[in-house]
């Protein structure tokens, strides 16, 4: 077994994934926190990584390279976003020290919608390590969706993200969830209410509209009151998948590329199957760690 090289931390709003990395690449341990930015007090995160992480895989004195939230305003410290196009080489030239041996990753800034700039911090680290699992990727056109609290779409050309573009989905579900009409906390598991919603959704325009069916489905149209989050779910995914895609000049009958959470992946998969669109799906934290382990034996410090 090899000696422990280095750490890798995915650090992001609500958790902390760390791995213990060997001079081979091999992973020798790993541990997650629960110490997402969001839970950190101003000026916490130096002290809280050299207190509690570091010892919990006994790394005090190895290298570290952070990706994800820890780079914004709300953790260690701001690190600047890249314009687009954006290679993982410019990641590496833009690593960020922010203590002894420890450095952070950069997110990405490009055009959006309506002409307001679009940001990543977290997703392009898993992006580029999907592409560096398999190099023949490294080539020609992929459109990747990553889903989450803010779902991204990416447009990747040749190795480099091109462009991308945000979607509030996960963020709007859970606030619509909590504190609307709709609110509820019945589980969102029910794919019949799901595949509803998804028809409910048709071409994604008039969301404001079609989300009050959520509520008079029930009220006036007899439908179960627990299937309204998954019918909700399926309304917002589906308005997602088949507007947000032309906004990136993408036809839907472009293979997409899912990346991120299994469970959130898999739905995804159902409302892009719904359109005929063909989705394979990857999981984003074995991607993240292929790109720090990247970032990291390949570009070290002299």
């Amino acid at each position: 077994m090899a000696d422990p090289a280095f750490l890798a931390c995915d650090w992001g709003t609500t958790n902390l994934r760390a791995w213990l990395v060997g001079g081979d690449g091999e992973v020798l341990a790993s541990r997650d926190f629960e110490l997402g930015v969001s839970r950190l007090g101003p000026g916490e995160a130096e002290a809280r990584f050299a207190n509690e992480v570091r010892p919990a895989l006994n790394a005090q004195a190895l290298p570290a390279i952070l990706c994800g939230m820890i780079g914004s305003n709300l953790g260690w410290r701001q690190v600047n976003y890249l314009p687009c196009p954006a290679s993982l080489d410019d990641l590496r030239k833009a690593l960020t020290s922010v203590a002894d041996g420890v450095r952070i990753v950069p997110g990405l800034r490009c055009d959006g919608v309506a002409g307001a700039p679009d940001v990543m911090r977290g997703e392009e680290t898993q992006v580029f390590g999907w592409l560096k699992q398999d190099e023949r990727r490294m080539h020609g056109r992929h459109v990747l969706c990553h889903p989450g609290t803010h779902a991204k779409w990416i447009l990747i050309d040749d190795g480099k993200i091109v462009r991308f573009i945000t979607a509030m989905t996960g963020e709007l579900f859970a606030v619509l969830r909590k504190h609307s009409v709709l609110k509820s906390d019945a589980s969102a598991d029910d794919e019949a209410a799901f595949d509803a919603g998804l028809e409910a959704a048709e071409d994604g325009d008039a969301l404001a509209a079609r989300l009050f069916t959520a509520r008079s489905r029930v009220t006036a149209g007899g439908a179960a009151a627990e299937s309204t989050p998954s019918y909700l779910s399926g309304l917002l995914i589906g308005a997602e998948v088949a507007s947000v895609p032309k906004l990136l000049g993408v036809s839907l009958d472009h293979p997409i590329v899912l990346l991120g959470d299994e469970v959130l992946c898999r739905w995804y998969e159902r409302a892009l199957s719904r359109l005929g669109v063909s989705a394979t799906a990857y999981d984003g934290e074995a991607a993240a760690l292929a790109a720090l382990t990247a970032l990291q034996m390949e570009g070290a410090p002299k």
